[in-house]
């Protein structure tokens, strides 16, 4: 095996062995791992078991997205989710991320969610001697008096050697030779070379020396680089400048306008003439970028700004100034210059959203972390300090990390969507620095629905006003019911709560669209069997779980003119509407031949009849009063009146479309003591047809509808304790305005009646079957079948 061989073997020996030193030293600060490596280590190599050192479940890291979130350019190292091992994912070039500075360390942050963790890891990359120093010049020529006397130093270019340690320049050999020999002086971390004159020189002997400088780093093995040197001899000129200090220091504030003035070298020469006149230049070895910072003028030595001073960018410059006089040969001496940059407060701080959830739901606990966010300021000491803070207003908070400018945005109260279901938060991050700068940064957050609302109905309870004779499947009514939260937890379906069944269930005759709550009847209703029942609407939304809420729905039946009047007398044996009355022919003028009576079964003006005279033979002798259905004679009956007489009588409601009966009264003139003796017989006929007719009333009108009955008979008690005069939900409608304007009253044997419409008086009571038409008023005389009083109300 060659050179080359035993080199490479060692040199990987060595790295392997690195590998294994310095993986094993992971020290754990601030909950931070540091881990090192060195360069050019093969891709896949592994770095340390990152999870495990974190004391991080290794099952959940792929779950948890664990990853690497920011660090190293370009995604040096990433970490494998199955193991949770760190890993070199691409090749490592200390010098490329690094250049000079050591130790050169890489900061990785790492995150894992659900919940959030945020962890930092360092990598120390480890300098290999992979670079071999080298020269900027490929000769240097130096032209030496024969004067100069031995002990003589000569500067010569240093050896630049981009890595670091020990692996960077350490020595300088020159090859063998009687005249010149190197000497290495140390200036701060920098080994300079010195070429130093060991005895006179001959120009006449030797007018030219070729020598071969050679620089050679501290690696193992070590590399090394060469520079040819050639001294030409020269008369005279036996002494150089001399600076006035070897290091120059200055400071200055970064962003100085250009062209300002940053220090002035000065150097001197004893000699005299040419060879004392000095000229001033930056040394050849210094960084382009030098130029491009700093100008020099060669004849007074002062370095003025050229470019613009960036702290950030760099925060010292260190300049090499050659003094050269112009003997010849031209001597010259160098120095350093120093030059240091202040900060100053000219970097806003950078707000950073490491992790956000863009929606909360509005049940979540207070504590809930939403965001972690990462405040950055590019300046140091006060100018790089920075406080964070949050708009007003907000159900949010910032709290800090263990690590300077880290913050966790999180919940500080519970939410509520139906109140507000957008935040827009400010972030506002202000360095110390003078004057203070500062950044905004808005974060936009949705609240997410939750089912926490019960559907409501506009009022509770729900009337419902249903005109009777309802056409079966249509619909009558619509309920709708509004849910403040959102989407599924927002639709609303509807139901009716139906009862046992039985016979009072009126909800089995009611049926509701689940979607839209149209109430459907699947009866007709009649007013004259039911006035009124109720049943319950029940609105569930569609979350999970289902909340819901009910409204009792009061239906109202309103009367409509269906019913004709029934002619209660006269009637005759055969059930028609006719009968036969007797009078003397002596009566006077007003005398009561009969009282036609009848009943309607509608309520208000559908049942308030009115009677007229439909048919009569002698105008001039009968007169019918419109609201009794009274027969009087209107004149004395004279010797030429027929003895016969017949009278039809038009019986009508006032509904809107009047319905009507008719009924025929005969009236026969006798003689007086004809009339007198049939008058007894009559009587006891009549008691006994009175009788019939009561008894006949009751049972045809009572068996209408006990329901009614009750209702009515709670709203005139209701009525009696509040006000004269009588109400109900019935009047409020248009149908009719409840308003009865005249009224009669009657006795009839034991009992009065009274023929009312829509309103009633105090202290009456209901006629069973009459159906709001009849009233019957206390009176405790006790009398014979007879009319004995009437009474007449006008308004």
């Amino acid at each position: 095996m060659g050179a080359g061989g035993q080199r490479r073997g060692i040199q990987s020996w060595w790295l392997a062995l690195s590998l294994s030193v310095m993986l094993s030293c992971v020290e754990r600060v601030s909950s931070q791992i540091k881990y090192s490596v060195p360069e050019e280590v093969k891709v896949g190599s592994v770095v340390g078991n990152v999870a495990k050192d974190l004391g991080l479940d290794i099952s959940s890291l792929e779950e948890r997205r664990f990853r690497i979130v920011s660090g190293t350019k370009d995604a040096q190292f990433e970490v494998n989710q199955n193991n949770g091992v760190l890993y070199v994912h691409k090749n490592i070039d200390r010098e490329e991320l690094c250049e000079s500075v050591s130790p050169c360390l890489m900061n990785l942050k790492m995150v894992a969610e659900n919940p959030m963790e945020i962890h930092y890891v360092g990598v120390e990359i480890i300098d290999v001697n992979d670079n071999s120093p080298s020269f900027k010049e490929e000769e240097k020529i130096l032209e030496i008096s024969e004067s100069t006397v031995p002990g003589k130093r000569f500067q010569l270019p240093t050896a630049h050697d981009p890595d670091v340690v020990v692996n960077t320049v350490r020595v300088y050999k020159l090859n063998q030779n009687d005249y010149f020999n190197i000497q290495i002086r140390e200036r701060g971390e920098d080994k300079i070379p010195f070429l130093v004159l060991q005895k006179s020189l001959d120009r006449e002997k030797h007018n030219e020396h070729m020598l071969i400088l050679t620089a050679v780093d501290g690696g193992n093995p070590p590399r090394s680089g060469t520079l040819n040197v050639t001294v030409v001899v020269l008369d005279s000129n036996d002494n150089h400048p001399t600076f006035s200090q070897e290091v120059y220091s200055v400071t200055v504030p970064e962003n100085v306008d250009a062209d300002t003035s940053v220090i002035k070298v000065k150097a001197s020469d004893v000699d005299e003439g040419a060879n004392g006149d000095i000229e001033y230049f930056f040394g050849g070895q210094l960084d382009l970028k030098i130029y491009e910072m700093f100008s020099l003028d060669k004849d007074t030595g002062e370095i003025r700004v050229k470019g613009e001073i960036d702290f950030e960018k760099a925060d010292v410059y260190k300049l090499d100034v050659h003094a050269t006089d112009k003997g010849h040969p031209p001597m010259s001496t160098d120095c350093s210059v120093i030059i240091k940059v202040l900060d100053k407060n000219d970097n806003k701080p950078l707000i950073e959203v490491t992790s956000l959830s863009n929606t909360v739901s509005e049940d979540s606990k207070t504590g809930t972390v939403v965001s972690l966010i990462s405040i950055t300021d590019q300046d140091s000491g006060f100018n790089g300090k920075v406080k964070c803070s949050l708009s007003n207003n907000v159900p949010f908070d910032l709290k800090p990390s263990f690590q300077d400018n880290m913050y966790s945005l999180v919940l500080k109260q519970h939410l509520d969507r139906e109140s507000v279901s957008h935040y827009d938060i400010t972030i506002t991050a202000t360095d110390y620095g003078e004057p203070p700068l500062s950044t905004f940064k808005t974060l936009s957050i949705q609240v997410s629905d939750v089912n926490d609302n019960i559907p409501e109905f506009s009022h509770s309870p729900l009337e419902l006003y249903l005109t009777e004779n309802n056409a079966p499947g249509a619909s009558i009514f619509s309920v709708s019911a509004f849910d403040k939260d959102l989407y599924d937890n927002a639709v609303v379906s509807y139901r009716i709560i139906r009862g046992g069944g039985g016979h009072n269930d009126m909800a089995s005759f009611i049926n509701i669209n689940s979607e839209n709550g149209d109430i459907l009847s699947l009866k007709s209703f009649d007013f004259e069997t039911l006035k009124t029942f109720q049943f319950q609407v029940v609105a569930s939304d569609s979350g999970t779980p289902s909340l819901s809420s009910n409204v009792t729905v009061n239906v109202f039946i309103l009367d409509q003119n269906d019913n004709a009047p029934v002619i209660l007398y006269p009637v005759s044996s055969n059930g028609s509407a006719e009968g036969v009355e007797e009078i003397p022919r002596n009566v006077n003028a007003g005398h009561l031949v009969t009282k036609v009576r009848a009943y309607d079964a509608d309520i208000g003006y559908n049942g308030w009849l009115l009677f007229s005279l439909q048919q009569v033979t002698d105008h001039s002798l009968f007169g019918l009063d419109r609201y009794t259905g009274q027969i009087r004679t209107l004149r004395s009956f004279t010797e030429t009146d027929e003895a016969e007489h017949k009278l039809i009588i038009l019986v009508k409601d006032n509904g809107n479309v009047s319905l009507s009966a008719t009924a025929t009264v005969v009236v026969k003139l006798v003689e007086p003591k004809e009339a007198f003796a049939a008058s007894d017989v009559k009587s006891s006929a009549k008691d006994e047809e009175g009788t019939d007719v009561t008894f006949y009333l009751m049972i045809t009108l009572g068996s209408v509808s006990v329901l009614f009955l009750i209702s009515i008979i709670v709203l005139i008690a209701m009525q009696c304790s509040k006000t004269t005069d009588y109400t109900s939900k019935y009047l409020q409608e248009t149908n009719y305005d409840g308003t009865l304007c005249h009224s009669i009253q009657y006795r009839s044997g034991e009992k009065r009646y009274m023929l009312v419409g829509p309103r009633m008086s105090i202290g009456s009571t209901i006629v069973p079957g009459s159906h709001a038409n009849t009233l019957v008023l206390p009176d405790r005389r006790r009398g014979s079948g007879e009319v004995s009083h009437m009474y007449e109300f006008y308004c």
